[in-house]
């Protein structure tokens, strides 16, 4: 198993984290630095800060409220408040996907990397759902261009239909299932729009609710579930 793989598996971090730890020469195998692209065997000894991997106990997901300001990543060289600042969950849990520095909202955090990946592959079309509130009236015309998928040249790609509708004079709701970075302020700039803020409400069956800013909260049993059945992952 490549060993990005493995410390996913075993509720370390996502598969991306994990390349970045290997990158940073803090993991081992069996007492040698690692590298990325490593295989590792179940015998091996898989060390990360210089403590051993072990098997999870409990699986664990989390619905997280990420407020503004706040980056979701492990690294802290900026200086940037993180989300391990907010989530003081005893075992180890790993962010399920992105959500950027400036916009807050919904973020889901587990240990299981399987779900992690199955949730966050584009081809999957999974459901996110955003409020999103710009600095010009919502018209029409503009619901109906970004409904209809939007060309990003500096991403050399054009964003999928999804749906859009008006909420009042200057915010609007929408539905991707896709995540390129920036997307939606990307969207809104193609057409002369800023975007002044930005939430997310829902991922797949997963929704926000009465959680503030800061707060988290584990995802029932049958909300676990159904994300996971919806992620194609057996129980």
């Amino acid at each position: 198993m490549r060993l990005n793989k493995y410390l996913s598996s075993h509720g370390v971090c996502s598969r991306r984290e994990a390349d970045r730890l290997i990158g940073d020469g803090r993991v081992a195998v069996n007492g040698q630095e690692a590298v990325i692209g490593q295989t590792v065997e179940d015998t091996d000894v898989v060390t990360v800060d210089g403590v051993a991997v072990t098997e999870t106990v409990r699986e664990i997901f989390l619905a997280v409220y990420k407020p503004r300001g706040v980056v979701v990543t492990t690294d802290r060289t900026w200086g940037d408040p993180v989300l391990e600042d907010i989530v003081t969950c005893t075992e180890r849990v790993f962010a399920v996907g992105r959500l950027d520095k400036e916009s807050e909202g919904l973020i889901l955090m587990t240990n299981n990397g399987e779900a992690s990946n199955r949730i966050q592959k584009a081809r999957e079309r999974h459901e996110k759902e955003y409020i999103v509130t710009v600095d010009q009236p919502v018209t029409e015309p503009f619901l109906k261009k970004m409904s209809d998928g939007v060309r990003l040249e500096e991403l050399g790609r054009t964003t999928r239909k999804c749906k859009v509708s008006k909420i009042d004079e200057y915010r609007f709701n929408i539905i991707l299932t896709e995540g390129m970075n920036r997307q939606i302020r990307r969207m809104c700039s193609a057409f002369g729009y800023n975007v002044t803020a930005l939430k997310r409400i829902r991922i797949m069956n997963i929704s926000l609710g009465n959680l503030k800013e800061g707060e988290y909260r584990e995802l029932t049993d049958e909300e676990t579930a159904q994300l996971k059945a919806l992620a194609g992952l057996k129980e």
